[in-house]
């Protein structure tokens, strides 16, 4: 056996699009964060709704390094399409996790391979058919919980956290969690050197998405209206403000916000643009096709000095191309979309703290240039999950005095 490598590696989980893997993973990342360990989740999915490959991987670093590696030590391969290539994608000296139904393909006798009972244990769990399919990811849960040592407390707290309190849920699948946990803990032997133990790394920390970041920025930024149309990698933006408007933004009891889903991307910014020319802090979210169809009203807000706010969240490709992968092509498009003479205010976040702080300092922007303010996150930044300092209310009243944005120039 190695010596011990300790919080130092990356976790891969391979399954199929729409199993219901997500909350799985996002219980394992959040009780490593919990655990006060850096941590970063990155999320490769298809742009199907369900069936084809999708990859999940966790790094956990100790310096809090957050990219994506090439391979990974840790890989629990669910999927029989992707087995043999993630069996390949183990690093020399890594783990190898697969169904006992499931058996690898080759034979590799620089990793660590270890079988997990899936079907049986799912069988087993005390939950209604319909669910079983999706409960049996929290297998994979519990073996990982053992043999990398993260701490059950924190998995109990990620559940309770994804499922709001609701008892029912929270038990069903903690139950199946620790029955694999005590699987593992009696049938496994542990010859991988990857373990995790607590540190102090992540207090005072939060965790969230860039899309989630901009809601909330927006919201106290004193958005009034917002129009979409839902598009990968948006639709989460538009989703978070219908979230967190009525609980933040109600006046004895009233709503003092208007959320409208347009018939399409055309619609949306129509109608964004409309409430801005009447005196209302407006704004649309979309990615780079929806963009593209915003082009004459862009124009149109830009010539007649109308304030709007549009989140561009970037992917690959128009509409038939990789809507479920990351890219910044739209840079050129914005900066002189329109008809003639235009030369866009672009706004680029870096961080998630960033998208909070754009998403209200892009209002004050609109308003003191009258005309369209864009901000250009894209898809790793909005829909996955990071590492961030809590979000700072802006310090001065948004309408009166000097604007914020001008203490940065």
């Amino acid at each position: 056996m190695q010596a011990k490598i300790i919080n130092d590696f990356s976790i891969t989980i391979a399954t199929v699009n729409g199993s219901g893997s997500q909350t799985a993973n996002l219980t394992l990342l959040r009780a490593l964060f919990k655990m006060g360990l850096p941590v970063s989740g990155k999320n490769i999915f298809p742009s199907n709704i369900q069936g084809l490959p999708t990859w999940y991987t966790i790094r956990v670093n100790k310096n809090g390094y957050t990219a994506r590696t090439d391979a990974s030590e840790v890989v629990v391969s669910l999927n029989p399409g992707t087995i043999l290539q993630d069996f390949a994608n183990v690093k020399p000296g890594g783990a190898f996790f697969h169904p006992d139904d499931l058996e690898p393909p080759t034979d590799r006798r620089d990793i660590y391979v270890y079988p997990m009972p899936v079907k049986s244990m799912t069988k087993a769990a005390d939950v209604s058919s319909t669910l079983r399919d999706y409960i049996a990811n929290m297998v994979y849960v519990g073996i990982l919980a053992q043999m990398l040592g993260i701490d059950m407390e924190m998995i109990h707290q990620a559940l309770s956290f994804h499922f709001k309190g609701k008892e029912d849920p929270i038990k069903s699948n903690f139950s199946v969690i620790q029955s694999a946990a005590e699987w593992a803990k009696s049938s496994l032997i542990k010859e991988d050197p990857f373990t995790v133990e607590p540190l102090d790394k992540t207090s005072g920390l939060i965790m969230t998405d860039g899309n989630t970041a901009g809601a909330l920025g927006s919201i106290y930024g004193g958005v009034q209206f917002a129009a979409w149309y839902p598009i990968t990698p948006a639709t989460s933006l538009a989703e978070s403000l219908n979230i967190y408007l009525p609980r933040l933004r109600k006046i004895d009891g009233k709503a003092t916000y208007a959320v409208l889903q347009a018939e399409d991307e055309l619609a949306a910014i129509g109608m964004a643009i409309g409430a801005g020319w009447s005196g209302l802090r407006a704004m649309t979210s979309t990615s780079g096709p929806g963009i593209s169809l915003m082009t004459e009203y862009a124009g149109l807000a830009y010539f007649t000095e109308v304030p709007v706010v549009v989140w561009d969240v970037q992917r690959i490709g128009p509409s038939t191309g990789l809507p479920t992968r990351t890219a910044q092509g739209d840079l050129t498009q914005i900066n002189y979309l329109g008809h003639g003479d235009t030369q866009q205010v672009m706004l680029f976040p870096g961080s998630v703290r960033e998208c909070f702080e754009f998403g209200w300092k892009a209002f004050d922007i609109a308003e003191r240039m009258q005309m369209p303010v864009f901000v250009l996150s894209d898809l790793d930044l909005g829909m996955n999950q990071w590492m961030t300092e809590p979000f700072e209310y802006p310090h001065l009243p948004i309408d009166r005095g000097k604007l914020l944005w001008e203490e940065d120039l």
